[in-house]
């Protein structure tokens, strides 16, 4: 038993554990849960069959918008807004059509709301004596008969109070193109009371608790060449 515990045989079952040792670390052990060894032979396209996994997706292109997309759907909400407010006036409708043919700004909607905006906006002004809000709509000579009115009442020591109520009618009557200059005709149907007093604070012209209606026609008109988008308010006609 001597001879079997020898040095050079105890040193050499050292080094032969040790290896195991080290053999194991590297390797590991299976549990069962390992993937199969691959073959070296084998093409990265082989191996398990994965064709239930595969989802096929839809053949997506990249959405390209048309150019003249925009275009087409501006031409048809026209189309629809002129046939909307010419209400079978074929005259109306032609004259709206050179209008948008003259200048690409131009929309029968938002120009029929900027309208009703601006008459209130006018008659408004015009009862306080508000020379600035009227300079900023009404062209020069309208202006100057506005203004003309304005003085003449404050001389007099006059005062209008005004309350505008609504409309019960508001259409086109006419458009037009007169060389560069576009012409659109509004007809006015509101309801507003109004009462002007004297210097001493008497009545004499109106009813302070009665709403009245009153008719008007007016046109705006603005240079299709200008850079200015702004209309302006170049006629007023009271209607009966």
């Amino acid at each position: 038993m001597g001879d079997f515990f020898d040095i050079p045989t105890l040193f050499f079952l050292v080094i032969a554990v040790v290896v195991l040792l080290r053999l194991r670390s590297v390797l590991g052990t299976r549990d069962g849960f390992e993937r199969p060894p691959e073959r070296p032979d084998q093409n990265e396209d082989e191996g398990e069959d994965n064709s239930d996994n595969v989802v096929s997706l839809p053949n997506r292109e990249p959405k390209v918008k048309p150019a003249n997309l925009d275009a087409e759907k501006r031409a048809l909400k026209l189309e629809a807004e002129v046939e909307n407010y010419a209400d079978n006036n074929a005259e109306l409708a032609a004259g709206l059509n050179q209008i948008i043919q003259a200048d690409q700004n131009f929309g029968p909607k938002s120009f029929m709301d900027g309208a009703i905006s601006a008459y209130e906006m006018v008659v408004v002004a015009f009862a306080e004596g508000d020379r600035k809000t009227l300079k900023m709509i009404l062209d020069k000579p309208v202006y100057e008969g506005f203004e003309s009115a304005i003085e003449e009442r404050e001389k007099r020591g006059e005062k209008v109070d005004f309350t505008f109520v609504g409309f019960s009618k508001v259409k086109m009557s006419n458009a037009e193109m007169d060389g560069k200059n576009a012409l659109v005709t509004i007809e006015y149907a509101a309801q507003v009371v109004s009462a002007t007093k004297n210097a001493e604070g008497q009545l004499i012209d109106g009813d302070e608790e009665a709403v009245v209606n009153i008719a008007d026609e007016w046109t705006f008109s603005r240079n299709t060449k200008s850079r200015d988008p702004n209309w302006k308010l170049v006629s007023t006609n009271q209607l009966d």
